[in-house]
């Protein structure tokens, strides 16, 4: 099935992986408490940053994400392994296609839903999600939420990322 192509900068890319990676970043000490030794996500966080900063978009993005992962895989503690998904959810967001599919979304609210999750892992406490996501949608840049809205809505399923997805979707759609 072939895609409509929506207009997107190397501008846009970089407003939005500078958000990303600040999101993300808010979540990692989550991740280094219980792998201080583990540079994995915070590896993924920099390469996305320097990509933001006027940098690149070079491999090193992605195979930084691809060890974000494993750390994710391997940490054993679920507020870690979000706090390890939000750095991988950052260095996507320097990937999203300019394509009108669903899909690409998850490319956009990644970081900050997963930095989310990962609060509320940590505390036991939705409210501790809620807080990052208005967080999150305070330090939003205009351009991401322009961004944003040339796609189609997110489909994000119903678990309670799910839940977050929608809410940081929602919100960042809004004025």
């Amino acid at each position: 099935m072939g895609y409509d192509e929506i207009p997107l900068s190397l501008d846009e890319l970089r407003s939005l992986s500078l958000w990303s990676a600040d999101s993300a970043e808010q979540a990692l000490p989550l991740f280094e408490a219980v792998a201080p030794d583990d540079l994995r996500p915070r590896a993924a966080i920099e390469a996305v940053r320097e990509f933001g900063a006027g940098g690149k978009r070079t491999k090193q993005i992605r195979t930084t994400a691809w060890g974000a992962l494993k750390a994710a895989g391997e940490i054993g503690d679920p507020a870690a392994e979000a706090a390890a998904r939000a750095a991988v959810g950052a260095a996507g967001s320097a990937y999203l296609h300019p394509l009108a599919a669903a899909t690409q979304v998850k490319h956009v609210v990644a970081a900050a839903q997963y930095a989310a999750y990962a609060q509320e892992l940590a505390s036991g406490d939705p409210a501790a999600a809620d807080a990052v996501i208005r967080g999150a949608v305070e330090r939003v840049p205009p351009v991401v939420r322009e961004v944003l809205r040339r796609f189609p809505l997110g489909s994000p399923g119903r678990s309670r990322l799910g839940e977050l997805h929608r809410a940081l979707e929602t919100a960042l759609r809004g004025d």
